[in-house]
């Protein structure tokens, strides 16, 4: 049997609780925290208290002060001082942030190289410069508690292993090691998909929904899983790879070995299979100016993406799918069609309360889901992260 948590266990848990309420909804009321958390005045009031001597947050008078009676200090997270360094690693794009706590972007800087995919070794000597160079714009008592990096490949959870990427030099990379010796902290790593689903839930399209499917797009097709409110990554972390689920047996080959796989129909490759001339951003506007060539990709790529989407609902019924990266623009101009294949390929209970939305982070969602990966330490045990002993 479980032992009883003590008082020191439930006092850990409810600083946690009150720092992830302000992280998470932004400056809020004492009162608001106490009607939130079911606790009373007194325990929030030394809650507070606490996670202000660490540097956490600070109280403040609010704005408006026009009511009767003595107003309800806010609490405010301390964005400028506590940070993490969030990272994404796409197939052409690298993109490094230092986000504050409260989930304030602070700084930022990207490489793009179109047409060209980056190596480990390009990837963590952009990286390493670019923490460098915002570590510069930090605050002199400015406290980094953390880094996460969001990469389009399968990662293993135990040590941020990639067995599996893009080209052959990302095979059995040891990401997590190579970028925290690069950076200078230490790097938790994580899919952009099941990064991507922690974002939108905690910011973005999902807020309020406990069963979301998040689908991400890029020259690979990646699934973050959200059920119950808790990520579903599978036992070594590779839940969610639906780009590998095969729709199509007599279909195209597959990178992965196999053949009709869901990449091989709703991917960049897909996009642009017979439509070469048109990038996939304006792959919609060549249809509506009546490209046949365009028409012809969009209908065939919804139709596929509507029947990948079915399968998946009639399997974890989520309430929501968001549609992220390249997906997000794809779903844009396919709706109709979409929706209309998942109505008859799926399950009529399956997909009753079903709704089916666009990533409100837009690309930045893998981006937010990193920092959200770094926070957690923090956000687990705020008086154990070294806040107010750590310097910049």
């Amino acid at each position: 049997m479980r032992a009883a948590p003590t008082q020191e266990d439930i006092r850990r848990q409810n600083l946690g609780a009150l720092l992830r309420h302000v992280h998470v909804l932004g400056p809020t009321s004492r009162a608001q925290l106490t009607a939130g958390m079911g606790l009373n005045r007194s325990t929030i009031g030394a809650l507070t208290a606490d996670l202000a001597a660490a540097g956490l947050v600070v109280e403040e008078l609010p704005r408006d002060t026009g009511g009767r009676g003595r107003p309800s200090l806010v609490v405010r997270a301390q964005s400028q001082r506590v940070y993490v360094f969030a990272c994404v690693i796409g197939v052409d794009r690298v993109v490094a942030a230092r986000v504050g706590l409260g989930g304030v972007v602070l700084d930022r800087r990207e490489l793009q190289r179109p047409g060209s995919r980056f190596s480990p070794k390009e990837v963590a000597e952009a990286l390493g410069g670019f923490v460098g160079q915002m570590r510069l714009t930090a605050p002199r008592d400015g406290v980094c508690v953390g880094a996460g990096v969001a990469v389009c490949a399968m990662v293993r959870r135990s040590d941020g292993t990639i067995p599996e990427g893009p080209t052959p030099d990302w095979r059995d990379e040891p990401l997590g090691e190579r970028l925290s010796a690069a950076i200078g902290t230490v790097a938790m790593v994580g899919n952009d998909a099941d990064l991507g689903v922690v974002a939108e839930h905690t910011r973005g399209a999902a807020v309020g929904c406990d069963d979301v499917i998040y689908l991400h797009g890029d020259v690979c097709i990646g699934g973050g899983i959200l059920s119950a409110g808790r990520s579903v990554t599978g036992g070594d972390g590779y839940a969610g790879e639906v780009g590998h689920m095969v729709v199509n047996p007599d279909g195209l080959p597959c990178r992965c070995g196999s053949r009709g796989c869901w990449e091989t129909e709703i991917g960049e490759f897909a996009l642009t299979r017979g439509t070469a001339k048109h990038a996939i951003g304006g792959l919609a506007d060549a249809a509506a100016r009546g490209d046949q060539d365009a028409e012809e990709g969009l209908r065939r790529v919804g139709d596929w993406l509507g029947l990948g989407v079915a399968n998946l609902v009639n399997i974890l019924n989520p309430q929501m799918v968001v549609f992220g990266g390249t997906l997000r623009e794809v779903y844009l101009a396919t709706a109709a069609q979409v929706r209309s294949r998942l109505n008859r390929t799926s399950l009529a209970v399956t997909r009753e309360h079903l709704k089916l939305r666009t990533a409100a982070l837009g690309d930045d969602a893998p981006l937010y889901g990193a920092a959200e990966l770094a926070f957690a330490r923090l956000l687990e045990n705020p008086l154990e992260s070294g806040v107010e002993a750590a310097s910049g």
